[in-house]
C-alpha cells in the first residue's frame, strides 16, 4: 500500500480492489497522500476509467468517509434532485422551492462550479449574505421547520468527495464516468433522502459530451441508488445549446425570479417542470410523472414557488430586499454586445463555447483560489432556431473590465452558427430511465 503503486496500478489500467482505494483515499483525507498525488491519481482514472465494481467502492467509501443522516424523524418523503451539471442550468433555484411547496421535503446539498459549467452554491452566493455553510444540526433543523434546505457539504458530508472536487476542477479531471458517479452519489446518499430524480445533461455543454457516456452514466446513478435502496429516476435533458436565456451566477438568479414571477421561458420551464413532476412522483404526490408535471405548472403560476423562495432566503440568511428588488438589474460597469454577421437562423449555440466564455468573464474558476465576480455573465437576445438580422444581437457580455471579454468574445463567436434554413427544433427531454 504505497501511494505512487496504486497510481502506477491505474495507470497501468488495472483494477484497484477496495482495499486499494481504501488506502488512497483516507490517505489523501490524513494527508498521507499529497495533492500532487491525487491529482496524478485522477489524471490515470481519467484515461482508463473504472469498471462498476470499483465505482462501487470508490462511492461507498467517499460516503462512509463521513456521517450518514437519518431523517426519518421527519414525517414526509424527502427527495431530492442532482443535475450532472450544464451552461445555464439553473434549475434547482427553482424546483427546491416548487417542489417543497408541494409537502415534500427536500434536503439538498449542492456543488460549486466544475470545469465550464456553473454552480448552485456560487448561485446562491450572489445574494447578498445567503449562507450555504451549516452545520448537520443546523441543516436537519432548518430541513424540518422549512420543508427545504440548500447548502454545501459540511465536513460531516463526504468530505473526501469535498476535497477531491476541487481538485478535479482545475486538474481536467472532470468529466469522467466513475468519477462524476462516486461524487454525487457519496453526497446524495449521505444527505437521508428517500429518492433522488438524477438530471442527466447530454450534449456539447455536459461534462460528459458523448451522449453514449450520458447514457451509461444514468445507468450507473440508478444502479449505485437501488444498491442502496433509493428510489430514483434519470431524466436525460439536452444541454446542446445553454438553458434559458441567462448565463451567470446573479443573472441566473433573476431569470429565475422572473419565471417564479410569471415571465415566460419555455425551455427552461420545461426540464425544471419535467424534474418537479418525476420528484412528485417519487414523493408520492402525483400518480405519475406527467401529472407531476401539470401540479408544477400550477405551483409557478399561482406564486407557491416564489413565495418558498422567499422564505428559503429569509431562514438561510440573505437579503430579502436584495431579491425583492430583482427588477432593478443589478449589472457589471462593462457590457459588450455581439452581433449577427449575416442574416440567416440561429442554427447553434455551442453550449460548451459559452461555458468557457463564462469563467473568462469572470463566473467560474480557473484555479481553486480565484473569486467570482457574480455579477459577470451573458445575456441571450436569441435562441437556436430565431430568425436573426445581420447586425443584430445575439447576446451581451457583461464584465467588470473590457479586457474579460476579448477571449469570450472570440468564444461565442466560435460557438454561433447561422445558416440559411431552420434548423430543427431540438428534444429537451430525451429520455426517461427508471
Amino acid at each position: 500500500m504505497i501511494p505512487v503503486e496504486i497510481i502506477k496500478h491505474k495507470r497501468d489500467n488495472k483494477v484497484l480492489t477496495k482495499e486499494h482505494l481504501n488506502y488512497f483515499i483516507h490517505g489523501y483525507l490524513s494527508g498521507d497522500v499529497t495533492d500532487y498525488q491525487m491529482s496524478a491519481f485522477l489524471m490515470a482514472v481519467y484515461f482508463n476509467g473504472m469498471n462498476e465494481q470499483e465505482t462501487f467502492d470508490l462511492t461507498e467509501i467517499m460516503l462512509n468517509s463521513g456521517k450518514i443522516v437519518d431523517l426519518n424523524y421527519i414525517d414526509k418523503s424527502k427527495v431530492d434532485k442532482h443535475s450532472t451539471g450544464g451552461v445555464g442550468d439553473k434549475v434547482s433555484l427553482i424546483l427546491a422551492p416548487l417542489v417543497a411547496s408541494c409537502g415534500i421535503s427536500v434536503p439538498m446539498i449542492s456543488g460549486r462550479a466544475l470545469g465550464h459549467t456553473g454552480g448552485t452554491l456560487d448561485k446562491l452566493e450572489s445574494i447578498p449574505g445567503f449562507n450555504v455553510n451549516y452545520d448537520l444540526n443546523d441543516y436537519k433543523r432548518i430541513l424540518e421547520k422549512n420543508g427545504v434546505v440548500m447548502i454545501g457539504q459540511t465536513a460531516d458530508f463526504a468530505p473526501a468527495d469535498k476535497k477531491i472536487y476541487s481538485l478535479r476542477d482545475v486538474t481536467g479531471t472532470v468529466d469522467n464516468l466513475s468519477l462524476i458517479t462516486a461524487s454525487i452519489m457519496s453526497k446524495k446518499l449521505a444527505e437521508g433522502a428517500d429518492a433522488i430524480v438524477f438530471d442527466v445533461k447530454m450534449g456539447s455543454g455536459a461534462n460528459l459530451q458523448e451522449k453514449d457516456e450520458s447514457i451509461k452514466l444514468a445507468k450507473y446513478l440508478i444502479s449505485v441508488s437501488k444498491k442502496f435502496g433509493k428510489k430514483a429516476i434519470a431524466v436525460l435533458t439536452d444541454m446542446d445549446e445553454p438553458l434559458g436565456n441567462k448565463i451567470g451566477n446573479w443573472l441566473e438568479v433573476e431569470e429565475c425570479l422572473e419565471v417564479m414571477n410569471g415571465k415566460k421561458v419555455s425551455d427552461l420551464e420545461k426540464v425544471n417542470n419535467v424534474l418537479s413532476g418525476a420528484m412528485l412522483y417519487l414523493g408520492k404526490k402525483a400518480g405519475n410523472i406527467d401529472e407531476g408535471e401539470k401540479i408544477a405548472e400550477e405551483k409557478l403560476k399561482d406564486g407557491s414557488a416564489y413565495k418558498k423562495f422567499l422564505e428559503i432566503i429569509e431562514e438561510q440568511k440573505g437579503d430579502t430586499g436584495y431579491i425583492k428588488d430583482w427588477k432593478n438589474l443589478k449589472r457589471t460597469e462593462y457590457s459588450k454586445k455581439i452581433s449577427a454577421e449575416k442574416d440567416g437562423y440561429i442554427s447553434e449555440m455551442n453550449a460548451f463555447k459559452f461555458g468557457l466564455a463564462s469563467i473568462e468573464l469572470g463566473c467560474g474558476r480557473k484555479k481553486t483560489d480565484d473569486k467570482i465576480d457574480y455579477l459577470a455573465g451573458i445575456v441571450l437576445d436569441k435562441k437556436c432556431g430565431d430568425k436573426i438580422r445581420k447586425g443584430e444581437t445575439v447576446c451581451e457580455l457583461w464584465a467588470e473590465d473590457e479586457s474579460k471579454t476579448i477571449n469570450a468574445e472570440n468564444l461565442i463567436n466560435e460557438g454561433i452558427i447561422i445558416s440559411e434554413k431552420e434548423p430543427e427544433k431540438r428534444n429537451l427531454i430525451i429520455d426517461i430511465i427508471d
